[in-house]
């Protein structure tokens, strides 16, 4: 395989993995904030999906984010009685964020991250060396 193309590739994904980070970090930074009314809802936790594309100028495949949608699951509740938000029985509907989830994403994010970068460190690195090679 071509070096360039194993960079691409490595790019491609450091991309992916970089939107995803930023959306954990969104659920994680809305994961305690309530609704303002009893008719509002909460925060809704984002989840990102990918997909592998076909780069056909350059023969190889990426993967790109597909998108960023809500999860659907059900919101919590809280009591929570003198809240602004809170309905007639006292509750507070809360975001569906789970932060001990948003967490191990996050590291699972971070180190896909990670090895992207030294996979694409390591074609750098082997780029340099031909050519130190070929002066």
């Amino acid at each position: 395989m071509d070096l360039s193309k194993s960079l691409m590739i490595s790019a491609a994904g450091l991309k992916a993995q970089s939107v995803r980070i930023r959306v954990i970090s969104e659920n994680l930074a809305n994961a305690d904030s309530l609704a303002s009314s009893p008719t509002d809802t909460p925060y809704r936790r984002k989840v990102v999906s990918f997909r592998n594309e076909l780069d056909r100028k350059l023969g190889i495949r990426e993967v790109t984010v597909d998108g960023v949608t809500f999860d659907r699951s059900d919101f919590g509740k809280r009591y929570q009685p003198g809240h602004p938000g809170a309905d007639a029985d006292g509750y507070v509907r809360t975001p569906n964020v789970e932060p001990l989830l948003e967490v191990m994403d996050m590291r699972q994010a971070q180190r896909s991250y990670d090895a992207n970068l030294n996979a694409a460190d390591t074609a750098k690195n082997m780029i340099m060396r031909t050519i130190d090679l070929l002066r």
